[in-house]
Formats: C-alpha cells, sequence, structure tokens
C-alpha cells in the first residue's frame, strides 16, 4: 500500500521541506500556515480581505514550501483557463507589440495569461485562428478589424468567450469595442497640412476596405472638403500597412502627372517605405515633398527627419480592451455592449 504521508524539516537554508508523495497542494500551505483553504486561497487571489499578519504567515509558507498554483486543477473548478487571446495581422507591428503589451500588463495583474496569435490578412488564417482559441476554452478573446467577419464575431461569443473588438461601430450581440478617433485624428494631421501651405496632398492606405484605413481616409477626404481642396483620385494609393507596402504607394503617387506637395500615411510604417521611395529618388523632405505617418511607434521618433504623425495609444488600447474582458469575466458578465474611445493627438515633427 502506497502511503500519501508527508513530512517536513528544515534544510541547511531554512527552507522547508516536505518529504512524501505528490506536489505540494493548496491544503499542505493551509495546514502548514494553520488557516483554512479558503484564507489561502483569498491571498492568492488577492480579491479578498485578509489581515496583513495572516497575509505574511501564509505567504511565508508559500515561499518556503515552494507552492505553485495548478491552473489546470483551479481551470476544471472554475470552468475557466484564465487565458486572454489577441488577434492581429502582423506581430512584427510594434503598434500590435504595444497593444499586447498593454493587455498583458493588465491581465497579469489579475493572474491571467496573454496568448497572442497572428492572422495575415491574406488568406483564410482568422477564421483558423479563432477555432483554435475557442476550442482552448480562452475565456476571453480581443480581435481588430483585420477581416473579421460577423460570423467570426459570432463563433467567439457563442462559445462562451468574452469578445473585445478593436474599432468599428458598437452593435449589440457583437462584444464590446474600443477604438481610437481615427476619422478625428487624421482629420486634425490634414487640416496641419493644409495649415501649413500644402496644397496638393496624396494619400497612401492600407488593403482597400480595411480598417483603420477607411476611417483614417474618410478623416483625410474631409478635411480636404473643409478646406475646399479636391480628393485627386490619381494621388490616392492603396496598399498594405507595411514600409514595403509604402514604398510601393509612394511610388504611384510620387509618379503622378502632378505630384503632390504632401503625403499622409495610414500608419508609420507605410510612411517609413515613403519616405525610402522619397530619399531613392533624391527628393527632400520636406523640402520637395512633406511625409507624415499615423500612430507615432517608436521609430517615427528615430527615422530622419522624424515624422510628423499621430500619437494612437496602443498600450492604453490593449489595456482598455483587457479590463473589459477582466470586467466581464469578474464582474458583471451580462448587460448592454460598452464602448470606449481613446483620445489622439498630433505630434509634430520634421518631415512636414
Amino acid at each position: 500500500m502506497t502511503s500519501n504521508t508527508r513530512t517536513t524539516a528544515l534544510d541547511d537554508n531554512g527552507r522547508l521541506m516536505v518529504h512524501g508523495a505528490g506536489r505540494i497542494k493548496i491544503v499542505d500551505v493551509a495546514s502548514e500556515a494553520g488557516v483554512s483553504v479558503t484564507t489561502v486561497s483569498h491571498v492568492l487571489s488577492g480579491r479578498r480581505p485578509v489581515s496583513a499578519t495572516t497575509r505574511a504567515r501564509v505567504e511565508d509558507v508559500i515561499e518556503r514550501l515552494g507552492y505553485q498554483a495548478d491552473p489546470s486543477a483551479r481551470g476544471l473548478r472554475t470552468q475557466r483557463t484564465r487565458t486572454l487571446g489577441l488577434v492581429v495581422p502582423d506581430i512584427t507591428n510594434p503598434f500590435n507589440t504595444a497593444i499586447a503589451a498593454g493587455m498583458q500588463e493588465i491581465a497579469l495583474a489579475h493572474e491571467y495569461l496573454t496568448v497572442v496569435c497572428e492572422a495575415p490578412m491574406d488568406g483564410p488564417h482568422l477564421p483558423a485562428v479563432i477555432r483554435q482559441l475557442v476550442a482552448r476554452r480562452i475565456d476571453g478573446i480581443v480581435v481588430g478589424r483585420y477581416g473579421a467577419t460577423r460570423q467570426d464575431l459570432e463563433r467567439i461569443l457563442a462559445s462562451g468567450s468574452k469578445l473585445v473588438r478593436l474599432g468599428g461601430p458598437l452593435a449589440p450581440g457583437l462584444g464590446d469595442v474600443v477604438r481610437a478617433a481615427e476619422t478625428e485624428g487624421m482629420y486634425d494631421l490634414v487640416s496641419h497640412l493644409v495649415a501649413r501651405g500644402y496644397r496638393r496632398i496624396a494619400y497612401i492606405g492600407g488593403a482597400p476596405g480595411v480598417e483603420p484605413g477607411e476611417e483614417r481616409f474618410a478623416g483625410y477626404r474631409k478635411a480636404l472638403e473643409t478646406a475646399g481642396l479636391p480628393v485627386h483620385e490619381e494621388l490616392v494609393a492603396w496598399t498594405s500597412f507595411t514600409r514595403e507596402g509604402g514604398r510601393t504607394g509612394a511610388t504611384t503617387v510620387l509618379n503622378a502627372t502632378e505630384p503632390p506637395d504632401a503625403v499622409v500615411c495610414a500608419n508609420d510604417l507605410i510612411a517609413i517605405g515613403a519616405l525610402d521611395t522619397a530619399r531613392a529618388a533624391g527628393l527632400g523632405v520636406p523640402g520637395r515633398v512633406a511625409i507624415t505617418g499615423y500612430d507615432d511607434i517608436e521609430a517615427a521618433s528615430l527615422v530622419s527627419p522624424a515624422l510628423t504623425t499621430v500619437l494612437n495609444p496602443a498600450r492604453d488600447i490593449g489595456r482598455s480592451a483587457a479590463q473589459l474582458l477582466l470586467d466581464r469575466l469578474e464582474g458583471e458578465g451580462t448587460g448592454p455592449a460598452r464602448e470606449i474611445v481613446l483620445a489622439h493627438r498630433l505630434v509634430p515633427r520634421e518631415s512636414a
């Protein structure tokens, strides 16, 4: 017959040694500390008040025993995996990296883990990623606007997972929304260029029909209309939200019959690619053509000339998305869909 009896002793460093079968369990911590299992649980979660003396005693035992909570066992009890998912089209884009960092910051503080998945737009990746996240019982999922269909979103909600969308209109039954003021931000940027005397202003967006490029294009168009300036079709290029996309788009608009005196780009990576093209063509920036970005990733201030851009608070977007999920998971699980709109800010630099 196998014995499950444990004995304890101190090692040479004063740490408590536990001898016997199996891993250290929460009941062992409770017994050693002289408290209930519930009290240990409250100390671990931090979500219930425990006296400072008791907390210190329990934490000391946890440290000496080397106890580690078993998330699998807790998941079986609570029917949760304590995991959040983030789906982005490009994990190499610093903007998406900052969103993930913001989510992780909030998630870890509540003992959740964040899983980041890439689902490029040029294929059937997004539905496959969502199916895998749902199959793994991810508690809450954050999805960008990059090609997600209503069917994709409904699959998440039907599984019992909570959903936050990064942008798009607030819609009943399609989860909560976190977004920045995209149209307003681009409106302010183009208006800034107009105020500085630029009149023939080009636009380079991401893939056509894909947010947030469409919202930013709406701001571009509105600012030109407000200034009494036309939108020239030959000065609008749709490409990808990448540096290479910026090179391609800039080649198109800068080779127009009447080239622009300014180019606004739907994100900073596009703008950096546009700078590459202008430099290769021997065009001074901003002397010959102004170039602006959007998002204010770190590289925007490091390139030469430093990019005039719009601050899009990526890390705050991630924090807000994670907090909305946790509110649903640990607080009010029901109620109407909620929307958080984060402020933007024009960041003038050397390129315009």
